[in-house]
């Protein structure tokens, strides 16, 4: 018997007929739960526990006092867009190294990817972002404002990250809703300009 009642929103418009599955990833504590339960129209699952003495040494929570949880397997929520014409499934990575099996896991079947970064951190960045082009993964580069954060020129950080020029890089709050939007927006349309990539048997 299901006890949890379903609203609307839970279900799938009738007109929807296309859907995209995107990874929203990068470094820990980057904003990648909190940009995914900002856009999600359905509730949001989420795995995060809670950070312990266990986690000493191995999490860096430098300039994050206020971080108590993290992610230990994935996110995931969904946003349609277009009229309610395209569903987005929206996977939300680890940012630690020791979750990397399951990170490489999500990354199957996956259209994309939208990188949230934090330009206090920006090095941390380099191991997502080697990975995806592994992976042959196309991706767009969100800039997080977290509001004690730096902001630097965008060619700054297109340096930094040695980004090539046709890769979007946008800033966004992962805290708003339309903000983060505009963010995954970039990334889709940055995939439709992309040729179409070979199926891998």
């Amino acid at each position: 018997m299901v006890s949890a009642a379903l609203s609307d929103s839970d279900f799938l418009h009738a007109s929807t007929n296309a859907s995209a599955k995107l990874l929203v990833t990068g470094a820990f504590g980057v904003g990648k739960t909190t940009l995914i339960g900002a856009v999600s129209e359905i509730k949001p699952l989420r795995t995060e526990q809670r950070m312990t003495e266990a986690s000493v040494g191995v999490d860096d929570i430098r300039g994050r006092p206020g971080k108590t949880h993290t992610t230990v397997a994935m996110d995931f929520g969904r946003l349609t867009l277009h009229h309610q014409h395209v569903a987005l499934y929206l996977f939300g990575t680890p940012g630690q190294d020791r979750f990397e099996k399951m990170w490489f896991e999500l990354t199957r079947g996956a259209l994309g990817a939208l990188v949230l970064v934090d330009t206090r951190f920006l090095d941390a960045a380099f191991d997502v972002v080697g990975a995806l082009e592994d992976q042959d993964i196309p991706y767009a580069v969100a800039v997080n404002t977290f509001p004690d954060a730096r902001r630097y020129p965008a060619d700054d950080i297109r340096g930094a990250l040695d980004l090539e020029p046709r890769t979007p890089l946008v800033e966004c709050d992962a805290r708003d809703r339309s903000s983060s939007i505009k963010a995954l927006i970039a990334l889709i349309e940055h995939l439709v300009t992309l040729p179409p990539r070979p199926e891998h048997s």
